[in-house]
């Protein structure tokens, strides 16, 4: 009997870490697993022994003890079956495996030795090619997702039997070819809604295409109908698109999270979330024992999209607020604390009160005195603060569903996006931020400039609006990529004239 020593990961966070696990057969009987494994890793003993009586090996009569180093670090989740199996089979001299150390080995077994995906393939890759393995082996199903990784030899298996094989080189099995950059820019401007599609609603559009431009948060108030949803889905379609870096980063978010499907490739496409209203804070924020990213970090470098707003719960909205400033958001556990990115657009839409009617143009409101305050006090006034852009939603009247005028295609407003973004990047270059949005309040007082007419009309929006000083440097971060879309240097009265609009839900009396 000898000491045998392969190598497994743990991910935490966004991030994966090296795992040693030794296997040694002594005196003694049972089988004995340290190194803080969790209950799904403890029955992986089951597993592994139906699958040696499967492939005729045998399960070694003495005491078998895995050691998972380092030891101070939990490890979970079934996805040591196979580096454990391969380990039990070396060190009871059952297969040479003389190269098993030169590779990272993951994957969950089947009782009849098959495997099945693990999560975080793509984290895994790029700690394994970090440490300087030759390559990973892991479920054929992961194999596309981790092949994104360059100069690292990605080998997918099937089963127990052909990892066995490979590594007593026995099968050769190429490694995954997988071009991440043609994939990326095959899939770039692949969307299935395009804005062609929708008839009327200019002042919608024309407010979305501001969000896009600028990163900016935007909010829907109308009734039920009138296209809120239909035009959040299209948003992504005008958004720019995701760079090699911006895509790779969301994979590996999509990765840990086990998001990414059978045969996952890389993301192309900016992520659209929609979690229904009774999810909960955990969900949205992320957590658990070993912390998962929740749906605001699955929306990083894409869209949040919040419908029905006033029905989530107070306690799921208001967790909201920090991740929105700091654009990540860290989980803190007894023994871990981990850092999750969240830089994604929050788009959020309503109903303006309980009936859906106020202010519709031909049904009445139903809602009695004081419900549509209410209904629209379930949203925070801090919350509201971290929107931008508030848009009044109306119906689309028979007459402009039925005309033959052709919208506006995604596309030529994104090329209009585009050109505003090129504009930010140059004005923010080297200051680690990408769009408007993001600037701090010191920067918004040197990028923000405004002439004295538009000091005394956003004096008087102040005064009348009662708005906060956060929404001050809401207006002018909106008023400076209205600017930005018009191709101009200086924020003139017009464009802060058009951000001043966009607040309505700051107005006194907006619900009578």
């Amino acid at each position: 009997m000898i000491l045998s020593k392969g190598y497994g990961s743990a991910v935490f966070g966004v991030d994966a870490q090296i795992i040693t696990i030794e296997v040694n057969i002594v005196d003694g009987t049972k089988f004995h697993l340290s190194g803080l494994p969790d209950n799904a890793v403890k029955e992986s003993q089951h597993r592994i022994e139906s699958v040696f009586k499967y492939f005729n090996y045998r399960m070694p009569r003495r005491k078998v003890v895995v050691n998972m180093a380092p030891a101070d670090i939990r490890k979970e989740g079934s996805a040591y079956d196979l580096p454990i199996a391969l380990g039990v089979l070396k060190s009871s001299g059952q297969i040479n495996a003389d190269d098993m150390e030169k590779y990272v080995i993951m994957g969950e077994l089947a009782l009849d030795g098959t495997l099945r995906p693990i999560k975080g393939a793509l984290p895994i890759a790029i700690e394994t090619r970090k440490k300087g393995f030759k390559g990973f082996i892991l479920p054929k199903e992961n194999a596309n997702e981790a092949a994104i990784v360059n100069d690292l030899d990605i080998i997918g298996v099937e089963n127990l039997m052909e990892a066995k094989e490979f590594l007593d080189g026995e099968r050769k099995i190429e490694p995954v070819d997988y071009d991440t950059r043609d994939h990326f820019y095959d899939n770039l401007d692949k969307y299935e809604a395009d804005f062609s599609n929708v008839q009327g609603q200019e002042n919608i559009k024309r407010a979305l295409e501001i969000a896009a431009a600028g990163g900016h948060n935007a909010i829907m108030i109308g009734p039920p109908g009138a296209g809120k949803t239909m035009l959040a889905k299209r948003l992504p379609s005008i958004l720019p698109p995701l760079s090699l870096h911006e895509a790779l980063e969301t994979t590996k978010i999509h990765s840990v999270a086990g998001r990414l499907g059978g045969n996952a490739q890389l993301v192309t496409q900016r992520p659209f979330r929609s979690p229904h209203h009774t999810i909960s804070d955990v969900a949205l924020v992320g957590g658990g024992g070993v912390p998962q990213p929740g749906e605001i970090s699955l929306a990083h470098n894409g869209i949040l999209f919040l419908d029905e707003l006033p029905e989530f719960k107070r306690t799921v909205l208001e967790v909201l607020r920090q991740p929105l400033e700091e654009r990540k958001v860290t989980i803190s556990r007894a023994r871990m604390s981990v850092e999750f990115p969240t830089n994604f657009m929050l788009i959020a839409s309503m109903n303006p009160c309980p009936c859906g009617y106020y202010n519709h143009p031909e049904k009445e409101c139903v809602c009695g005195s004081g419900q549509v305050q209410r209904y629209i006090n379930k949203v925070s006034g801090p919350l509201l603060d971290r929107i931008d852009l508030h848009v009044e939603v109306t119906p689309v009247s028979f007459d402009q569903m039925t005309q033959d005028r052709k919208s506006e295609s995604s596309q030529e407003i994104r090329e209009r996006v585009i050109k505003a973004r090129e504009i930010q990047q140059e004005r923010f270059k080297g200051k680690g931020i990408h769009s408007n949005a993001m600037m701090e309040s010191q920067m918004v007082k040197e990028v923000c400039q405004i002439n004295d007419g538009g000091k005394i009309l956003l004096k008087k929006a102040m005064e009348r609006l009662g708005l906060s000083a956060r929404a001050y440097d809401r207006i002018l971060k909106v008023s400076r990529t209205i600017a930005d879309l018009a191709g101009s240097e200086d924020i003139r009265i017009e464009h802060l004239a058009e951000a001043i609009q966009y607040r309505s839900l700051d107005r006194e009396g907006w619900a009578g």
